[in-house]
Protein backbone atom coordinates (compact mmCIF):
# COMPACT_ATOMS: atom_id res chain seq x y z
CA UNK A 1 0.00 0.00 0.00
CA UNK A 2 2.83 2.41 0.83
CA UNK A 3 4.41 1.72 -2.55
CA UNK A 4 1.16 2.65 -4.28
CA UNK A 5 0.91 5.87 -2.25
CA UNK A 6 4.53 6.74 -3.11
CA UNK A 7 3.89 6.20 -6.85
CA UNK A 8 0.70 8.27 -6.73
CA UNK A 9 2.58 11.03 -4.94
CA UNK A 10 5.35 10.95 -7.56
CA UNK A 11 2.79 11.12 -10.38
CA UNK A 12 1.06 14.06 -8.71
CA UNK A 13 4.38 15.87 -8.22
CA UNK A 14 5.33 15.33 -11.88
CA UNK A 15 1.90 16.60 -12.97
CA UNK A 16 2.37 19.73 -10.83
CA UNK A 17 5.87 20.28 -12.28
CA UNK A 18 4.53 20.06 -15.85
CA UNK A 19 1.69 22.45 -14.99
CA UNK A 20 4.14 24.96 -13.47
CA UNK A 21 6.41 24.67 -16.52
CA UNK A 22 3.43 25.45 -18.78
CA UNK A 23 2.58 28.56 -16.78
CA UNK A 24 6.19 29.73 -16.62
CA UNK A 25 6.73 29.53 -20.36
CA UNK A 26 10.07 29.69 -22.14
CA UNK A 27 13.01 30.24 -19.83
CA UNK A 28 16.29 31.52 -21.19
CA UNK A 29 19.72 31.37 -19.62
CA UNK A 30 20.60 34.67 -17.97
CA UNK A 31 24.05 35.61 -19.16
CA UNK A 32 26.11 38.00 -21.21
CA UNK A 33 24.13 39.30 -24.16
CA UNK A 34 20.70 38.53 -22.74
CA UNK A 35 20.04 42.02 -21.37
CA UNK A 36 17.08 43.95 -22.74
CA UNK A 37 18.22 47.50 -22.05
CA UNK A 38 21.59 49.23 -21.86
CA UNK A 39 22.32 52.32 -19.78
CA UNK A 40 25.26 54.62 -20.52
CA UNK A 41 25.99 57.39 -18.01
CA UNK A 42 29.46 58.57 -19.06
CA UNK A 43 30.90 60.17 -21.27
CA UNK A 44 27.46 60.70 -22.82
CA UNK A 45 24.03 59.62 -21.64
CA UNK A 46 21.77 57.12 -23.37
CA UNK A 47 19.30 54.37 -22.56
CA UNK A 48 18.55 51.91 -25.36
CA UNK A 49 16.12 49.01 -25.47
CA UNK A 50 18.00 46.33 -27.39
CA UNK A 51 14.84 44.48 -28.45
CA UNK A 52 12.95 47.37 -29.98
CA UNK A 53 15.68 49.90 -30.75
CA UNK A 54 13.92 52.59 -28.67
CA UNK A 55 16.45 54.98 -27.16
CA UNK A 56 16.60 58.22 -25.21
CA UNK A 57 19.35 60.55 -24.06
CA UNK A 58 17.59 61.42 -20.81
CA UNK A 59 18.94 58.72 -18.49
CA UNK A 60 17.81 60.53 -15.36
CA UNK A 61 14.16 60.53 -16.46
CA UNK A 62 14.33 56.77 -17.09
CA UNK A 63 15.96 56.22 -13.70
CA UNK A 64 13.14 58.28 -12.16
CA UNK A 65 10.58 55.91 -13.70
CA UNK A 66 9.67 57.49 -17.04
CA UNK A 67 9.38 54.20 -18.95
CA UNK A 68 6.37 55.08 -21.12
CA UNK A 69 8.33 55.38 -24.41
CA UNK A 70 9.91 51.98 -23.76
CA UNK A 71 6.57 50.40 -22.85
CA UNK A 72 4.95 51.80 -26.01
CA UNK A 73 7.85 50.56 -28.16
CA UNK A 74 7.64 47.13 -26.52
CA UNK A 75 3.89 46.87 -27.13
CA UNK A 76 4.35 47.83 -30.79
CA UNK A 77 7.21 45.34 -31.13
CA UNK A 78 5.14 42.61 -29.48
CA UNK A 79 2.09 43.32 -31.68
CA UNK A 80 4.30 42.91 -34.76
CA UNK A 81 5.19 39.40 -33.64
CA UNK A 82 8.52 40.29 -31.97
CA UNK A 83 10.57 40.72 -35.13
CA UNK A 84 14.35 40.80 -35.02
CA UNK A 85 15.55 44.38 -34.53
CA UNK A 86 17.85 44.08 -37.56
CA UNK A 87 14.85 43.10 -39.69
CA UNK A 88 12.88 46.08 -38.34
CA UNK A 89 15.60 48.59 -39.30
CA UNK A 90 15.77 47.14 -42.85
CA UNK A 91 12.14 48.17 -43.54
Amino acid sequence: MQMLKARLLMLKMEENREKAAGIRGEVKEIGWGSQIRSYVFQPYTMVKDLRTGQETGNVQAVMDGDLDPFIDAYLKWDSLGRPDRKAMSAD
